[in-house]
Formats: C-alpha cells, sequence, structure tokens
C-alpha cells in the first residue's frame, strides 16, 4: 500500500463495496439522524433569522410578536408544503427536480443554479454565524482571528463529508443535541421568570402600537411588520434539505421525511417563536461584538448563582456555535446530490456524478467547500452582507417548487377529490415565498442583492451552454450510431454459427461503453488498421456505478443486465462475421482501476493480448472539452505503460 493511499484511509476511511447488499441500509439515515444531517439546517437559522427580523424591526420592536407568529405559520405552513411534494416524489424530490419534472427543464435548471448557491451560502453562513457566537463570548481583541476560525471550520467538514454524510452526521449528534437542550432551557427560563409580567407587557405593547398607528396609519404599521418578516427570511432557509435529502433516508424514504420534516417544524418553529419572545420579555438591546442571542443569555443568567451562570452562557453559546457548524452539514449533504442530479442530465459536467470509493460525491464536496471558503474570504465574514443573499435565493427555488405544485394539482384535479385542499397550501406557500422574495429584493438590492441574482444568472448561463454542448456533442455520437443498423442487419442476415477458440491467433481487447457507434468505429478501426490479423475478440466493459444509478440494490443488478446485454451483442455481431468473442465486464466506481483488474484476468487466459480502446476527436481541442469530457482511455494507457501491456487509442473523429 502506498503512503498516499495509507494517509487517505486515515482520514477518509478504507473503500466500501457499491454491490454489497447492506451497503445501502449502512449509508441510510433514519428519522432522528436525518433530522441532525438535514433538519438543523433549518433549526440553526434560529441563530441569526429571529436577530435580523428583531433588528429591522428598529424602535417598534413591539411589532415583534407579529412577526413571531407570522413566521412561525410561515415555518409551519412551507413545511406542510414540502411534505406535498416528498408524497409527490418519494425517491427525492428537492426542488430542481420539482420545477425540472412540473414546470420545464429550463426552469428546473434556474431552481438547480439557485439552489447551488444556496447551498454554498448554507455553509458560508453557517459557519460564519457559528464562529460569532463562539467569538461573543471572547474577548473584542480576538475578533481578528474569527475569519480564520470560519475558514478552518469549512475546511473540517470537507473533510468528515470525504468520508460519507452519515459518519459526519453521528460524530455531530451530541452537538446537536445540546443546542437544542439548551435552547429549551432558555425559552423556558425566559418565559416563566418573566410570566408576572406579561399583563405589563401586553398593556405597554398595545399603548405603543396605537401611538405607532396613529403616527404612521394602518398600512405604516404593516408595512413594519413584512418588512421585519422579510429580511428575517433567513429563519426559512433549510426547510427544503428534507426533501432534497431524501435518497440518503432509511427506507420508507417516504415515511422517513414526512417524520423528519415534523421534527424540523416543531424544533424550529418552538425556537424562534421562543427566542423572539424572549428578545421582547427581556427588551434585548444589540451590543457591539455580540449577538442577540448573546446577550438574551448572559441577562437571563444574572440572577443565577455564579459561576453556574456563566458556565450555561458558555455551555450554550458553545452549542450555538457547533450546531452552526452543524447546520453547514445540509451544504455538504445536498449540494453535492443537486450538483450530480444536473450532471447526469447533462447541465453541468459528468465528472460530478462521480463517486469516490467512500460512495461520496467527493468531486461536488470539494466544490462546495471551495465554492464557500472563497464566499467567506470574499464577504470578509460579514453576517449581513451573507444573510441577504441567502435570503434571495433560497426564495427562487421555493417559489418555483411551490408553482410546480400548483400547477400539477390544477391539472390533476379531475383525479384527485383532495385536490383543493392541496392546492391551497401550496398556492399560499407560493403567495408567501413570492411576497419575501419581491420585498428581500426591492429591500436589499443596493445591499448585495444584487451580487446574488449576478452569480446565480451567470451559472444558469453557464449550465444552458453546457447542456447546448452536450447536446452538440451527442448529435455527433449519432453519426457514428448509424452502424448500429448495419451491425444489427449484418447478424441478423448471417446465422451465429459456433466459433472456436484459436489459442495460436491473436487477440484483440477493445474497451467499450455500451453497445453504440463508438465502440463499432474503434472494431473497424482495429481491422482497418491490422487487417484480420486478429482472429480472437474480447469486449472489456466497466458498469459504472454513479450518483444517478446508486439508489439501491435492484439499480445495481439492473445495470449489470444491461452491460450483459450491451456485451452480448458485441458478441454476436462478430460471431456473425466468423470471429471468436466473448465479453468481461465489472461494475465499479474508479473505472480505471477495474480495467486495470479485468486485464490482468483477460492477460492470464489470452497471453500477448494487445488491448484497444476509441477517444472521440473532437474539431477544436479546447479547455472546454477537457472540462466537459474525462478522457478515461489516456489514464488507462498511462497504467497500462507501467504494467507494459500494449495499449493502443484509435481516433474517432467526430
Amino acid at each position: 500500500m502506498s503512503l498516499f493511499s495509507s494517509v487517505k484511509n486515515i482520514f477518509i476511511g478504507h473503500a466500501k463495496n457499491p454491490q454489497d447488499s447492506r451497503v445501502f441500509h449502512q449509508l441510510s439515515l433514519i428519522a432522528f439522524f436525518a433530522w441532525v444531517g438535514l433538519g438543523a439546517d433549518g433549526l440553526s437559522s434560529s441563530c441569526y433569522g429571529p436577530e435580523a427580523a428583531y433588528l429591522a424591526l428598529g424602535e417598534h420592536r413591539y411589532l415583534g410578536i407579529f412577526v413571531a407568529l407570522l413566521t412561525g405559520i410561515t415555518v409551519f405552513l412551507i413545511s406542510a408544503s414540502y411534505a406535498q411534494i416528498i408524497r409527490l416524489f418519494p425517491a427525492g424530490g428537492g426542488g430542481y427536480l420539482v420545477a425540472s419534472k412540473l414546470l420545464s427543464p429550463s426552469a428546473g435548471v434556474v431552481s438547480g443554479c439557485a439552489l447551488l448557491i444556496d447551498y454554498v451560502l448554507t455553509i458560508s453562513i453557517s459557519i460564519v454565524s457559528g464562529a460569532d457566537a463562539l467569538f461573543s463570548f471572547f474577548p473584542p481583541e480576538w475578533q481578528s482571528f474569527k475569519i480564520f476560525t470560519a475558514l478552518a471550520g469549512i475546511a473540517v467538514l470537507m473533510l468528515m463529508n470525504m468520508r460519507g454524510v452519515k459518519e459526519s452526521v453521528v460524530i455531530l449528534t451530541p452537538i446537536f443535541l445540546l443546542f437544542v437542550i439548551t435552547h429549551i432551557v432558555v425559552i423556558v427560563t425566559a418565559v416563566v421568570s418573566q410570566f408576572g409580567n406579561v399583563p405589563q407587557f401586553v398593556h405597554s405593547s398595545v399603548a405603543e402600537i396605537g401611538v405607532t398607528h396613529s403616527e404612521l396609519g394602518f398600512w405604516g404599521l404593516v408595512f413594519i411588520i413584512l418588512r421585519a418578516y422579510s429580511l428575517g427570511a433567513g429563519t426559512f432557509t433549510g426547510i427544503e434539505a428534507v426533501s432534497n435529502g431524501l435518497p440518503i433516508l432509511r427506507e420508507p424514504k417516504a415515511e422517513t421525511g414526512h417524520r423528519t420534516m415534523t421534527y424540523m417544524a416543531i424544533s424550529l418553529a418552538f425556537t424562534v417563536v421562543g427566542l423572539m419572545v424572549a428578545y421582547l420579555l427581556f427588551n434585548v438591546h444589540p451590543q457591539e461584538g455580540k449577538t442577540l442571542n448573546a446577550v438574551l443569555f448572559e441577562t437571563i443568567t444574572q440572577t443565577w448563582s455564579q459561576p453556574w451562570g456563566h458556565i450555561f452562557v458558555l455551555v450554550t453559546l458553545v452549542s450555538e456555535a457547533m450546531l452552526l457548524f452543524v447546520a453547514a452539514q445540509a451544504g455538504f449533504a445536498d449540494g453535492p446530490r443537486v450538483l450530480a442530479s444536473m450532471a447526469n442530465d447533462r447541465w453541468m459536467p459528468s465528472r460530478f456524478s462521480s463517486l469516490s470509493d467512500r460512495l461520496v460525491t467527493q468531486n461536488g464536496i470539494l466544490l462546495m467547500g471551495i465554492a464557500a471558503l472563497l464566499t467567506v474570504i470574499a464577504t470578509k465574514g460579514s453576517m449581513g452582507l451573507l444573510i441577504v443573499l441567502y435570503s434571495i435565493n433560497v426564495c427562487i427555488t421555493f417559489c418555483l417548487s411551490q408553482a410546480g405544485m400548483v400547477r400539477h394539482w390544477w391539472e390533476v384535479r379531475a383525479q384527485d377529490i383532495k385536490w383543493k385542499g392541496k392546492i391551497f397550501i401550496n398556492g399560499l406557500g407560493l403567495f408567501l415565498t413570492s411576497c419575501i422574495l419581491a420585498s428581500v429584493i426591492v429591500l436589499k438590492f443596493h445591499d448585495g442583492g444584487w451580487v446574488t441574482l449576478l452569480i446565480t444568472g451567470f451559472l444558469v448561463v453557464c449550465a444552458f451552454f453546457i447542456k447546448r454542448h452536450y447536446k452538440s456533442t451527442l448529435s455527433m455520437l449519432h453519426r457514428l450510431n448509424a452502424l448500429l443498423q448495419n451491425a444489427a442487419t449484418q447478424s441478423e442476415s448471417q446465422p451465429v454459427g459456433e466459433v472456436k477458440l484459436d489459442p495460436q491467433s491473436k487477440t484483440a481487447v477493445i474497451l467499450v461503453n455500451g453497445y453504440n457507434g463508438l465502440g463499432l468505429h474503434t472494431v473497424m478501426g482495429v481491422f482497418k488498421t491490422f487487417g484480420k490479423e486478429f482472429k480472437n475478440f474480447v469486449f472489456l466493459q466497466v458498469g459504472v456505478i454513479d450518483a444517478g444509478n446508486f439508489k439501491g440494490h435492484s439499480e445495481m443488478e439492473s445495470l449489470q443486465t444491461a452491460v450483459e446485454k450491451d456485451l452480448n451483442k458485441y458478441v454476436v455481431f462478430m460471431k456473425s462475421q466468423g470471429f471468436y468473442a466473448e465479453g468481461c465486464w465489472s461494475l465499479g466506481i474508479e473505472v480505471v482501476q477495474e480495467v486495470i483488474d479485468l486485464a490482468e484476468t483477460v492477460n492470464k487466459q489470452f497471453p500477448g493480448a494487445v488491448f484497444f480502446g476509441g477517444q472521440l476527436v473532437f474539431t477544436e481541442d479546447n479547455w472546454i472539452n477537457h472540462v466537459l469530457h474525462n478522457y478515461t482511455v489516456f489514464a488507462i494507457q498511462r497504467r497500462f505503460y507501467q504494467k507494459g501491456i500494449p495499449f493502443m487509442i484509435l481516433p474517432i473523429k467526430v
């Protein structure tokens, strides 16, 4: 074992077998762990969403009770609407898939790109907010170390997710539970300790509302409430994570998803409303270098015996900081999954659907992590700017998902007798999220909102460019596929007899990737270059396991059947031409290593065999082609060269 492999096994872990029927059960999450890994994104928003809304009220903080109630209702409404998405898409119904299936592929790519940016911001804002919470307890002169702490946190989560989602979630569970327990204690203590002052609080709030109404009028009052409600929209981020993460949940996925969504909705609504009420009861005011939650915790524990009050504040702030680190997990869990789905549909480079030997989308994890690092550096860890960027994109996905569901219920109204109730839930969700999106864009456009729209728009343009490139390549490949009909005709017209292996004759081993024009052109290239010098033909194919088909044991069996069927077509065709032929296959993640393993097996049976692989040759060789295509055959050739095995690449012009 090489030094690199040893280090990799220590930090990332040993490879997993994707063909093991138990691996899906081992990797999947039960509802509780899904609540930790996916629900933490939503629950952690209580660390910055209520604060943003409360501060947006300015001198009219007594209106916070209306904002709190409206926010709590919205949490349950959005959760209910996403529960309907889970029912309709039990295999996974994130914003990208919902918009693609129910609206159009173009709407889907907009939703997908918005989600990708959103998950990068999920990682960034969660880590930065966690650093803010942690440094609220430290002296002001320590603030300069905050951004370095945030960057280190992102790097650690990248490494943990390389090991696998479940492994990272299990490690973070104690932190999640500590947050839940400490915040329940804070909210209950705040309400109980101030219960006797509630009548006075209500009386003064009513009086102040009356003054504001007389000064600004009814619509002025409504505007202040809705403005704070909209600017606190970061609270709703993360609710969609469960529907996006259904593929990693334990069977039955839909039932597990519903249970997870329930846990998240109740915990988020309780925490958000509870904290807003506590702010009001204790008349919390912002302090330099501290979050509002830090101020609240210190105020509540002032009457506690010391040092227990001090210790509790420290533990609670640390739990907040660590939960925000946990929340960034949702970005690493769902972001690469959305990226892989878009890659499978050719909106993104196909390499992002590849799995590592730990069965995670390693390329996606690296991209999300690096993008988050750059975001934190570019914004200098500014929570105000990050929240503005965050709220816009999540609402874009909310709106498109709800619009798709409204359209669906309307189209199936004749078949579903309960369509009115369902369309009402999604319709109301569409109305609220659209209002929030419009408000945030208008109110915060010049404060940084335009940056999100610009970046998301740029990513959408890139996605359409990538799609056009792949469609152009596919049309070129269709020209190669003209050989398929000729081959089928020849196979049918000439009876396939029993062709015996001639051990003394030369053997050509041809690498193929499905029964297609590229494979047949490679065969024709062998004849064109060497005539009929080769009498024996062996076809090698690796069934690639990626994020698109790694969904269950039945999918692995389907992949195996498809590979065997493709190889058999090559064998039948070659036998119809009077040559000996057989197929050799395997399933795996790393194509190069699988081919090397197959080659060693073939070489034992056919000593001195010559290996061939076809490679598409584009009219222009540029960096775009190298990014969007894998050129695996060259990597295989290098490995064969090291082992002293003859390997020839045949250029196939398109």
